[in-house]
């Protein structure tokens, strides 16, 4: 862990039907507000990055919906990376073409691994990041399983072996969710951040399961350097700038 490297606050912005939502355990679906007006909220409050997942276009067997693209990167004034529904180097190109910074995909290049390096090729390792989402299960020998289509599919692969292979693609951004920590509040999966971090030279992103600012910081000592939240911002149980803060007085960096 480098604490000389300014961390990266990251809301998460879960799209479903058009409207920000967030879940537990990738189910039990609330909704959180327009995504505009989240987007345009987390700029003016200190965002440093922000994502957004349209997190059943995979399972609908539709394309990302490139004109909510469109209205969050017309009022965005930080980085914006998109995921959900990317199944090929076309459709990642049409979704920065609609004005996303980045694009993230997890089941398509799951199910051919060799759409990274078209995608690293094509688009460059700094415009891809690509999604892990796990569940633990103590037969792996990482004690993870990676799952796909929104944290549906079970595959029998197991995680680390996952993560090494996408490393070798040259990507410059992974994001770990851990299935069962996400949206819980009890804090983020640290063993499984710190193996994929050991896994790894890409930038790792925490993600599923902050509650507090605490477990913010121990994520990044975990070796974290992109810190994702969804509900703690969406229900305004933590405010970006406190938290900046406070993982400043711990001794981090962090963006101004």
């Amino acid at each position: 862990m480098n604490k000389n490297k300014p961390l990266v606050i990251m809301p998460c912005l879960d799209m479903m039907n058009g409207r920000v939502v967030k879940g537990v355990n990738f189910v039990n679906i609330r909704d959180a507000g327009d995504p505009v007006e989240c987007c345009r909220a987390y700029c003016a409050a200190g965002a440093d990055e922000i994502a957004m997942l349209d997190i059943t276009a995979t399972v609908e067997s539709r394309a990302t919906m490139l004109e909510v693209v469109k209205k969050v990167a017309a009022v965005k004034t930080v980085p914006f990376t998109m995921g959900g529904g990317i199944s090929s180097v076309q459709a990642a190109e049409a979704v920065l073409a609609a004005g996303a910074d980045k694009v993230s995909t997890s089941s398509a290049v799951f199910r051919r691994p060799a759409m990274i390096g078209e995608m690293v090729k094509e688009l460059g390792a700094d415009k891809v990041t690509v999604a892990i989402d796990v569940a633990q299960n103590a037969a792996m020998p990482s004690g993870y399983e990676v799952y796909i289509d929104g944290g549906r599919t079970a595959t029998g692969k197991d995680a680390l072996e996952w993560t090494k292979e996408v490393d070798g693609y040259g990507v410059k951004c992974i994001l770990p969710t851990s299935k069962s920590t996400d949206g819980a509040r009890t804090g983020f999966d640290l063993p499984l951040i710190r193996q994929i971090c050991a896994a790894t030279s890409a930038d790792v992103v925490a993600s599923g399961g902050a509650g507090t600012m605490e477990h913010f910081a121990e994520a990044a000592e975990a070796g974290a350097t992109v810190l994702l939240g969804a509900s703690v911002f969406h229900f305004n149980l933590i405010a970006i700038p406190a938290l900046k803060q406070f993982l400043k007085d711990r001794g981090f960096s962090v963006r101004t």
